[in-house]
């Protein structure tokens, strides 16, 4: 078991929400990236549940134990030492501007330009990040491409481009999740380590150890317990796709609760467009007089309102054309 030198403050913890264990679900879709039928799965995955497994995705398991290892090095430093990374994307228990907290700690940084040092990091962290990020990105890159294959999308590259783009506006957080004995005794409940929400980006690809936590909501508003596999990857679809899609692909909710004894790291790149991006529906994922569900915004003006709002809000609710129709 990995504790922390310090935990995050005490103090917070009678803010964080509690929630009851869930089922684990069995049914959440596995795909082998190499697959001659991956571009048909990954399509039917995003429309049913916008979440699934990918296997056999050529990201080495050496990167993910190296990064893994030096994020514990760095969460398990006095907490002091942590907080001197704070103006470099260090942050403990808030999770956005808006009041919501939650059991956990975090280092959040931009993918572009490319992280290559940062303050109060070592330098074996430093390229145990990079090395990550790199691979990771050219993995997004690959299964959004497969994925316009699958949609039928000409050209295949309509989505990857945007990720490619220097400008892209994508990030990585990684998330320690401390265990909590004490408080979770008291109450038989879980803390909610990270609060529902969906992503707002276009994809996200996910890699954790093999502590449990992560539960997404299944359309019947169901929420279920997500099995860990810490050789794999769990890529959700976010809200800028299911507005591109027209809906046809679903960001997924999904929520993470801490596990009383044994501590969480997940690792998340998340792939964004460009701030100036217009964000709208594909014409050629839109049948014959088919009229799009989102009024078109920039990815900037989507942003500003995802972080302007609590974590669980619908945000997407307030760009849908019938939503503002009745204002």
């Amino acid at each position: 078991m990995v504790v922390l030198s310090q935990p995050p403050a005490l103090e917070h913890c009678s803010l964080i929400k509690t929630c009851k264990p869930t089922c684990v679900f069995t049914g959440i879709p596995v795909i082998d990236l190499r697959d001659p039928e991956a571009k048909t799965l990954i399509v039917k995955a995003c429309e049913e549940y916008g979440f699934f497994k990918l296997i056999n995705h050529g990201v080495p398991m050496e990167f993910m134990t190296r990064l893994e290892a030096e994020a514990l090095s760095f969460f398990n430093l006095p907490q002091s030492d942590k907080d001197k990374a704070t103006p470099f994307g260090y942050g403990s228990n808030k999770i956005g501007p808006n009041g919501d907290v939650g059991w956990i700690e975090y280092l959040l940084v931009n993918t572009n330009p490319q992280l290559t040092s940062l303050k109060t990091l070592s330098e074996n962290f430093c390229y145990a990040v990079n090395d990550y990020i790199l691979a990771v990105k050219r993995l997004a890159f690959e299964v959004v491409e497969i994925m316009a294959d699958g949609l039928e999308i000409e050209p295949r590259n309509v989505l990857s481009r945007l990720l490619r783009d220097e400008k892209s506006d994508s990030c990585f957080r990684l998330n320690h999740y401390p265990p909590c004995p004490q408080l979770q005794a008291l109450s038989g409940r879980n803390l909610i380590g990270f609060g529902e929400h969906t992503d707002p980006q276009i994809i996200s690809i996910l890699r954790s150890n093999n502590t449990s936590g992560l539960q997404i909501c299944l359309r019947d508003r169901t929420w279920v317990s997500v099995p860990p596999d810490q050789t794999s990857f769990f890529i959700s679809v976010g809200d800028a796709l299911q507005v591109m899609s027209n809906g046809r692909l679903r960001s997924v909710r999904h929520r993470v609760l801490t596990d009383s004894m044994k501590s969480r790291v997940s690792m998340i790149y998340f792939g964004g467009p460009p701030m100036s991006e217009k964000i709208v529906a594909l014409p050629c994922l839109m049948a014959k007089g088919e009229e799009s569900l989102y009024k078109e915004f920039t990815w900037w003006e989507y942003k500003t309102c995802a972080y302007n709002s609590r974590l669980g809000a619908n945000r997407l609710g307030l760009f849908e054309k019938t939503a503002n129709a009745s204002l």
